[in-house]
């Protein structure tokens, strides 16, 4: 019988061998949108990728399938709506997405006006894993919600014990490995909030003396504020360290990892580096450490670690510090321009691009977009100008610009790509970006042309 008080691991094995999963279900309201299955590359740096994409047809319903090789935690999602799902290698899922007007216009940034997919798994049985969690964070919540003095204030350990003893009980006969280790962890990091037990016994109970498990998204999300600032702050030998000296070492990765034995809750190399990757990527923004040798020594780790899942965090985590800086490649995409021709970013190298992204409904961008005008008139031959319309629909654009012959640079529809607004991290309407003449980022975000843009392009044209 197995029991949440103690730790379960089943380590996840890079020679498992894929399955192919398949899901299929309704989404009313959805007719002819994308879905997609997105879930991260890895759960440090949470930088997602599409698995899979369909078109919801016109009774809708969708069916994706994909292969997999150990469980995902993954997003469904329609347009800017989503809803979590545990996938599992070789399962089928029917599910029913409840209705949603997803054509609703509203005059708000998506990132705003987006909603959580009610998501339905049809014939799921109640030890199924996305059952177990569902029915375990209910459980959780209600006695968060319900204790939360006890716990934050008076540090309550006999609470969370008979709470964890009840959980025990509640799903002693669940046979999913990834639930106990998530319910594990989640239980863990009630301990750590609480500060039922010093820092100590919570690195050897949790971490030293187990298994990292890096596709469980409670191990991470606890393993991530557990070991934030460690080396820095809360590590009473490493934190007077001379982190900056080391970083300027050509050779920093084997000398940081060296420094980092002193603290001897991390002589596993393996936990070791990974805590090294959670700092790191927590420096890059502080001024005290140098940005190119926080990248050398990630790059020495993706060539010389011996743990192939932290070559490849530290590979997304170059990613992840170094996009939309500058000298970063510019994400690509391609769009319909106003006369439904496809238009992609590679389309213009060779010259600089001022790219936009605006919606019509949006004052500001109304006014910078007159101000974009003269600095089009100034600078065409030197530079194009590109805007991108985030309006739900192409019309509203074409209006637009039917009304505005003068605005004759070149002006594409966001459509359905979504995903290029969170390649961009577009929080607020208008931001402009100013992108060199092979692809890489100058500025980002880019002065508005009210405030200094049209310096910036002179910058850019006459260094």
């Amino acid at each position: 019988m197995k029991k949440l008080l103690f730790l379960i691991f089943f380590p996840f094995s890079l020679l498992a061998a894929a399955q192919t999963t398949k899901i299929t279900g309704t989404a009313p309201g959805a007719e002819g949108k994308r879905i997609e299955v997105i879930t991260a590359l890895d759960l440090l740096t949470g930088l997602e990728k599409t698995l899979v994409q369909a078109t919801v047809d016109s009774t809708a319903s969708f069916t994706l399938t994909l292969n997999s090789d150990h469980i995902l935690f993954a997003y469904l999602a329609i347009d800017f709506h989503r809803g979590e799902l545990f996938i599992e290698p070789g399962r089928t899922y029917n599910l029913s997405i409840a209705p949603l007007n997803y054509n609703e216009i509203q005059e708000v940034n998506p990132f705003v006006e987006s909603q959580s997919l009610e998501i339905t798994i049809l014939e799921n049985k109640p030890d199924d894993l996305n059952s177990l969690i569902q029915s375990f964070n209910k459980e959780y919540n209600v006695f968060v919600l319900e204790n939360f003095n006890y716990l934050y204030q008076e540090k309550d350990r006999a609470r969370l014990d008979t709470f964890r003893v009840k959980m025990d009980r509640k799903f002693a006969d669940g046979k999913k490995s990834y639930f106990h280790d998530y319910a594990c962890y989640k239980l863990g990091s009630l301990e750590q909030v609480a500060n039922v037990m010093g820092k100590s016994p919570m690195v050897k109970k949790y971490f030293s003396d187990a298994p990292i498990l890096y596709g469980n998204v409670e191990y991470m999300d606890f393993f991530k504020e557990f070991f934030s600032r460690y080396i820095t702050t809360t590590s009473r030998p490493l934190k007077f360290l001379n982190y900056a000296g080391m970083l300027k070492d050509p050779n920093s990765f084997p000398v940081l990892m060296k420094a980092l034995e002193a603290d001897t809750l991390l002589r596993k190399p393996q936990l070791r580096e990974l805590v090294l990757l959670r700092c790191l990527m927590e420096m890059y923004d502080d001024p005290a450490y140098t940005q190119p040798g926080i990248q050398n020594t990630l790059n020495l780790v993706v060539r010389d670690s011996k743990f192939p899942e932290n070559r490849i965090i530290a590979e997304d985590l170059i990613k992840y510090l170094t996009r939309l800086r500058r000298g970063s490649a510019a994400p690509e995409f391609t769009l319909q321009d106003r006369y439904r021709k496809k238009v992609s970013l590679r389309d213009f190298r060779g010259k600089p691009v001022l790219l936009s992204f605006w919606t019509t409904y949006c004052q500001k961008c109304l006014s910078e977009m007159e101000m974009v005008k003269p600095l089009y008139d100034k600078y065409r031959n030197g530079m194009t100008f590109v805007s991108i319309s985030a309006d739900k629909e192409f019309v509203k654009m074409l209006f637009f610009l039917n009304l505005k012959k003068d605005f004759s640079w070149t002006f594409l529809h966001l459509g359905s790509e979504f995903g290029l607004l969170r390649e961009y991290d577009v929080r607020a309407f208008p931001l402009f970006v100013l992108i060199d003449s092979q692809g890489r980022i100058v500025q980002y975000p880019a002065d508005l042309p009210d405030a200094g843009l049209e310096s910036s392009l002179e910058k850019l044209l006459n260094p």
